[in-house]
């Protein structure tokens, strides 16, 4: 039989050489030696068979596809020219031209006004009756008769002139209100100043004060007299100096020989025990380290014993039922003086006359409270500060000037005396440069007798 040549295809792996199949030894697989693979489609070539290669994408497909993009593009631009918003007038929502045929003859017409027309939000109108504008013509028409009224008014008239004047001449204009100033204002932030308590607590004092004062005991005292009264408080000055105590012992300590002389009849040799057991009481109420019985005995040149000082003090005691919570003149001076917004050698004056007001038996007819807004009334009169009361101190005191002047006559007229009184304990203590010298003051001439005023000016 005649052999038949067949073409062999080239396998991978081997080599065609000679009509003979030898096998080719496969390349390492390197990284340098690694190639891309071709497209998936192509074929390689056999030796004798020409093979073209699987191109999915023509240049065909390529005009096609740019002509389809082309038409994308130009139609997009159409809709763009001719996409027009069409207004209902019924409320009809819009609608595109492409969706809704118009003719042609018509669009340029219709449609490019009702583009631009744009109709604004319903706006709600209210409706008034005749009825309504009656009436508010009604209203209106009295407004227009006032106004002409009140222009009438302000015009001056001779009646009104006459008043104003005789008014002025008898001083009853219409003055502006003061300012009422805040005190406890800068005390906010001091928790011991009880600014939210503080305005109660003194009426409260205002209300107690007159319960535990002492009444005119003199005529009840037979071996007593006002003078040695006087000697006993000027001694308790220099002891009170001596010891270095508090103002508020001082205070209370007269405070409770004044009650305890008001209920209790006293012998003659025994009214020092009395103040030496009342300031020695005093003292422990109101002294961290009060002073020790001793030293009340030998301050006292040892007229009375231990026991005796112990004695008075549990006699005072039981007779005052051990009442010694008390507003005393101190607790009033240091408000009212707050309220008087005073410098410091106007606070060394309302003391020095206080305690002259003490010294003085007669004193005791005016409550605390009253004595203490005299004080501050009298040295603002001394100092001549202006005004010499005001509304502040009005509020804060409850008293007004012409309810002081009495008592502030009896202060001036004591400060008047003290520099020749015999009794020197009060006026010696405010003669020091540490009080402000304020004994050597001028007593306040307005509200002394015009005798004695004559007098020392002269």
């Amino acid at each position: 039989m005649a052999s038949r040549v067949v073409d062999q295809q080239q396998v991978r792996g081997m080599a065609v050489a000679g009509g003979g199949v030898k096998p080719v030894k496969k390349a390492v697989p390197d990284g340098r030696n690694r190639k891309p693979l071709g497209e998936i489609g192509n074929q390689q070539a056999v030796r004798g068979i020409e093979v073209k290669p699987n191109r999915p994408i023509t240049s065909d497909c390529r005009n096609f596809r740019a002509q389809l993009l082309a038409n994308a593009q130009a139609a997009a631009a159409n809709e763009n020219n001719k996409k027009q918003v069409c207004v209902n007038v019924n409320g009809a929502p819009a609608v595109l031209d492409e969706l809704v045929p118009v003719k042609r003859a018509e669009a340029p017409k219709e449609v490019p006004k009702k583009l631009v027309i744009v109709k604004p939000k319903p706006k709600e109108v209210i409706e008034i009756s005749p009825d309504t504008v009656d009436g508010l013509i009604e209203k209106a028409k009295p407004e227009k008769k006032k106004e002409g009224a009140s222009k009438k008014k302000s015009a001056p008239t001779l009646s009104s002139v006459l008043t104003a004047r005789s008014k002025a001449a008898c001083g009853l204009t219409n003055k502006p209100k003061e300012v009422i100033v805040d005190i406890d204002a800068k005390d906010v932030g001091n928790d011991l100043a009880a600014v939210e308590y503080v305005e109660d607590m003194y009426k409260f004092y205002k209300l107690v004060e007159h319960e535990n004062r002492p009444h005119d005991y003199m005529d009840s005292q037979p071996e007593i007299n006002e003078s040695m009264r006087a000697i006993l408080m000027d001694w308790l000055v220099s002891v009170h100096s001596k010891f270095e105590l508090s103002p508020e012992s001082f205070y209370l300590t007269i405070n409770i020989i004044d009650r305890f002389l008001s209920v209790k009849t006293v012998p003659r040799r025994e009214l020092q025990l009395v103040g030496i057991s009342a300031m020695l009481i005093a003292s422990k109420y109101e002294e961290i380290w009060p002073p020790q019985v001793d030293d009340f005995v030998s301050l006292s040149d040892k007229a009375y014993s231990n026991v005796q000082i112990l004695v008075m003090e549990k006699m005072i005691l039981g007779k005052l039922e051990w009442t010694l919570t008390v507003p005393t003149l101190y607790v009033f001076l240091v408000r009212f003086i707050k309220a008087a917004i005073p410098d410091e050698q106007m606070e060394n004056l309302v003391y020095y006359l206080a305690e002259l007001g003490m010294m003085h038996y007669g004193i005791l007819m005016y409550c605390p409270s009253m004595i203490a807004a005299s004080a501050v009334y009298a040295a603002k009169c001394t100092l001549n500060k202006s005004p010499d009361w005001c509304d502040t101190l009005k509020l804060h005191t409850g008293f007004s000037e012409s309810q002081l002047i009495d008592c502030s006559k009896v202060l001036v007229s004591l400060h008047a005396k003290a520099a020749k009184n015999k009794l020197q304990g009060v006026y010696k203590k405010y003669l020091s440069a540490d009080r402000g010298a304020v004994a050597l003051l001028t007593p306040a001439k307005s509200l002394l007798p015009p005798a004695k005023a004559s007098g020392r000016s002269s």
